[in-house]
């Protein structure tokens, strides 16, 4: 009887190939795929060209096939557009999340179907158990908060060999295989962007519009370049010097007005107008399909990557929206930025958080008492 046949999606980095080589030990056809999600550009500034060398090394090493797919104009029409469009709005978006629903987890596991996969593999830390998500056993590396909105029916077909180890391991066995990309450094950011200034990048996208910062009683302190250059809670990048009658303390952004194009800064860390209890969110999307309740219930939140567990009290609405109250006020939570929600070590889903409670008059109140 022949072997299940797993697809790989195979980056040219050292989780994706330490996964080919725990799926062979396994006992499975393993065939590795390369997606080009980005055309490449004249600066050099995406490596998707060296990835591909490093995955045809590692391929050749454990005598593996690799398969190669373009799924650039997929990611240019349902994630980088979308990118653009958030930021158009006023909201910071997480493209890393919607490429995981719409290109490794749409498109690309439809591929790899069409190549015979049984299975389907990434080099993700998270687990799967019968369609549940849960996060990977290295807490400091987990990604199942980028992995929130792939439903169960793909997961149930997925295998994530490294969700069960933690980093160093997997640098361990990298190096005992003598894996031609053992050292190579994790990628960070985005291909799109790459090492380039992201406010370089977006200015070939999106037309500057200047504007003027402000603090909260109004008075202008700066010129900002645009505000899909800022996100709540930001500091870096303000180039605000020192104000008269302002004490010499950071700065940082508090609220973005979109309708008088006005970045509304403070210099207080946890000032009150980066603080909220209770935010809504666009529909959920639950990895078991529907809401583990159908009015409320108790539950963890993390609304950025590497914040720890917040507990909170999820509403959800009839339309699908969900009003969540945190038991601790959280500091920036930011539309566009996805609300990801746990029980223990399972991960139930998230949806886009749409608004903070009450931002416009938490503002108004800021303003008429002086904070």
């Amino acid at each position: 009887m022949p072997s299940p046949r797993v697809v790989l999606a195979l980056s040219g980095g050292v989780d994706s190939a330490v996964s080919a080589v725990l799926l062979q030990r396994a006992g499975y056809e393993v065939h590795g795929l390369f997606m080009r999600n980005w055309d490449e550009d004249e600066d050099g500034y995406c490596t998707a060209a060296t990835d591909l060398q490093d995955a045809r090394r590692v391929c050749s090493e454990l005598g593996i096939p690799l398969h190669t797919a373009n799924f650039a104009a997929e990611y240019r029409q349902r994630v980088f557009r979308h990118f653009l469009d958030e930021l158009a709005a006023g909201r910071t978006p997480n493209p890393d999340v919607a490429c995981n629903r719409e290109i490794k987890f749409g498109v690309c596991f439809e591929h790899a179907r069409r190549l015979g996969a049984d299975w389907f593999a990434t080099g993700h830390y998270a687990r799967s158990q019968a369609g549940r998500l849960l996060r990977g056993i290295d807490a400091g590396k987990d990604q199942s908060y980028f992995l929130h909105t792939v439903p169960g029916e793909q997961l149930a077909r997925t295998l994530f060999p490294v969700g069960e180890l933690p980093k160093d391991e997997v640098r361990r066995l990298a190096h005992q295989h003598a894996l031609p990309v053992h050292d190579k450094p994790d990628s960070t950011g985005i291909c799109f962007i790459g090492e380039r200034p992201f406010a370089e990048f977006l200015a070939t996208y999106l037309p500057a519009r200047p504007g003027p910062i402000e603090t909260v009683d109004g008075r202008r302190i700066g010129t900002h370049r645009g505000l899909m250059y800022y996100t709540l809670g930001q500091r870096q990048g303000l180039e605000v010097g020192g104000v008269r009658g302002a004490a010499e303390r950071p700065w940082y952004v508090a609220a973005k007005n979109l309708a008088s194009n006005t970045l509304t800064v403070v210099q207080q860390h946890d000032h009150p107008l980066l603080l909220c209890e209770e935010f809504a969110t666009e529909p959920a999307q639950w990895i078991a399909g529907r809401a583990p309740s159908s009015g409320r219930f108790a539950c963890a939140v993390k609304t950025r990557y590497r914040q720890a567990d917040q507990a909170c009290v999820v509403e959800v609405l009839p339309d699908g929206r969900c009003q969540v109250r945190t038991e601790v006020a959280q500091r920036a939570v930011t539309p566009g930025q996805s609300a990801v929600f746990y029980a223990g070590a399972e991960c139930l889903g998230g949806a886009v958080i749409a608004s903070i409670a009450a931002a416009v008059s938490r503002l108004e109140s800021a303003q008429a008492s002086g904070l």
